[in-house]
């Protein structure tokens, strides 16, 4: 069945009044979308949207939606504490920097960076990215000059990025710098973007497992938005497997504190760069840790349109509590005397009216604000309410009940073709069963053949070719090749991240056979030595890098194909 008659489905039960209603509002009625995301922004224009302008939502909670919230790719937001990584992590996942970072010891990030695919390279910066209907941030505007001051949007041509965003952020401060004032307030921020991504990245460092007061603020800005948090124990490899053991204890017993919830986090434990692993007994351990965190990744697009659904009914549950907390207040609120005084005994009594409200209209506690946040809300508000409008919340118990039930057939048709959408590129590169694949030494898969670029130039690995060849002949190979096997022992005493190693091994199998001949050989150390004095991979072989062999078995095919 195609998507258009699934959609269609969903406009079977529109009566001639509710499509004038849709006419009216200039929005289009559910038959004439096609996808998930134009369905969702459909009815949260005709049904979710009226209710919030008329409660007043966004006074208390979060801004209303706008295109581009429901366009935008996946978004990964990386939040940790000072030197813990963040900004070496994107490194390691696009292989390459972006215009303004910078890595130290030192607290080196002190902007939001929206890490966006562009064709051109370029930066823009926060006041123009507030006016951009484009980009998911205009909202961001209410948070001050101070803060978009300290936030820009870099476009970067990286295969990455082309399915993925990535939002680097500050460092948290430390204990020691906890009385240092930011000038914006840095947790509001931070649940800002926890509400519109779709993964959060949580570094820490084996070496820093204190909770400043800024981290538990920043933790406590992440609540609501659990299911999509991932915990990084990043740079592991510089302690002992018993060490090990107890920082990872003390980070579990450190983040229950903060956390409040009796499920136990998922931490994914490794050292997230690419340079050589200090201590190796636990390499291993880290490559599976960092085969499950990438898989989770690959499949964000995948799984975007399910995000974004989930978060709309989340959204809409909450939109029908504050409906019912305002209308509550209102019919409370005395008209002429002693307002303040009653708006007083109601702030206080909020806790109560919450309980009133659940028992009466069989609502879930969990879909209420928290009471301390409303009630401090409500404090500086003038309690000038609206009524209880029941046609618009049939409108929003239809879209909970009804609407988004017929959406799930389309969404299981988009997920079954949606294996295109896996994140490709960088550390990525490989195929279905996430990042990498068993069909080389280091699971990453092998060429598809021999190399397609052809050149004269003279072989910039000669000069080094007799030092490898030394190794090649010493490991003893079978009719002039080496097993993958033997190869991988030598490469891992490099030390080098098994992701990056399988990189190597793909550009330098230039026959796809799975064996390297001592062309190939030499290349594999010449491209070692390029990774560990600090240079990137490419992501196909270069023509100066191409064995002599293998470009003279190319130029005679070519030969052959032009004399047929």
């Amino acid at each position: 069945m195609c998507l258009g008659k699934t959609l269609l489905k969903l406009s079977d039960r529109c009566s001639p009044m509710a499509g004038t209603e849709m006419k009216n509002s200039g929005g289009k009625c559910l038959k004439d979308v096609h996808t998930v995301t134009e369905a969702l922004k459909t009815l949260y224009r005709q049904k979710l949207l009226p209710l919030e302008k008329y409660y007043g939502f966004s006074d208390f909670h979060s801004s209303s939606l706008e295109d581009a919230d429901f366009d935008n790719k996946p978004m990964i937001l990386v939040v940790g504490q000072c030197s813990t990584g963040k900004t070496t992590f994107i490194r390691y996942l696009l292989e390459q920097g972006y215009p303004g970072s910078r890595v130290g010891p030192e607290p080196t990030t002190d902007s939001f960076t929206a890490i966006m695919h562009g064709e051109i390279e370029g930066i823009i910066h926060g006041n123009a990215l507030t006016v951009d209907p484009t980009k998911p941030f205009r909202k961001l505007s209410p948070f001050g000059t101070t803060f978009l001051n300290r936030f820009q949007c870099v476009h970067l041509p990286n295969r990455v990025l082309e399915s993925i965003s990535i939002i680097d952020t500050p460092g948290i401060l430390s204990v020691a710098k906890r009385k240092m004032s930011r000038g914006y307030d840095f947790p509001a921020v931070i649940h800002w973007f926890a509400e519109h991504v779709d993964r959060i990245i949580l570094l820490c460092d084996a070496h820093k497992l204190e909770i400043s007061d800024e981290f538990s603020r920043t933790i406590v800005a992440l609540r609501g938005n659990e299911d999509k948090l991932r915990v990084v124990l990043n740079k592991a490899d510089m302690v002992d497997s018993q060490e090990l053991m107890r920082v990872y204890g003390a980070l579990m017993w450190s983040l229950g504190k903060v956390f409040c919830t009796p499920e136990v986090l998922r931490v994914y434990i490794g050292s997230f760069w690419s340079c050589p692993m200090r201590m190796t007994e636990n390499r291993k351990l880290f490559e599976q840790e960092e085969e499950d965190l990438f898989a989770d990744i690959q499949n964000l697009p995948r799984n975007s349109a399910l995000r974004k659904l989930n978060d709309l009914v989340k959204r809409a549950r909450l939109v029908r509590a504050h409906a019912y907390i305002i209308s509550s207040l209102k019919e409370e609120m005395p008209l002429v005397f002693c307002r303040e005084k009653k708006k007083r005994d109601l702030i206080y009594d909020l806790p109560i009216i919450y309980s009133r409200i659940q028992q009466r209209h069989q609502i879930s506690p969990g879909d209420f604000p928290d009471c301390v946040k409303m009630q401090e809300h409500l404090m500086s508000h003038n309690f000038k309410f609206k009524s209880l409008k029941p046609k618009l919340l049939a409108g929003l118990d239809e879209l909970l009940n009804t609407d988004i039930a017929k959406l799930m057939p389309l969404l299981r048709q988009e997920e079954e073709a949606a294996d295109q959408l896996l994140v490709q590129g960088g550390p990525f590169l490989g195929s279905h069963m996430g990042p990498f694949n068993a069909r080389n030494p280091f699971h990453l898969s092998g060429s598809n053949g021999e190399s397609d670029h052809v050149s004269d130039e003279e072989w910039v690995v000669s000069k080094d070719k007799s030092k490898y060849d030394e190794i090649f002949y010493n490991l003893s190979p079978h009719e002039g090749k080496l097993s993958g096997t033997k190869v991988k022992n030598w490469m891992m005493s490099t030390r080098l991240p098994s992701s990056v190693l399988g990189r190597i091994w793909k550009l330098a199998d230039v026959d796809g056979d799975g064996k390297l001949d001592d062309e190939e050989f030499a290349l594999a150390g010449h491209l070692i030595e390029v990774k560990l004095e600090g240079f990137g991979l490419p992501y196909e072989l270069p023509a100066h890098l191409v064995p002599p062999s293998k470009r003279r078995r190319k130029n005679s095919g070519m030969e052959s194909r032009d004399s047929d």
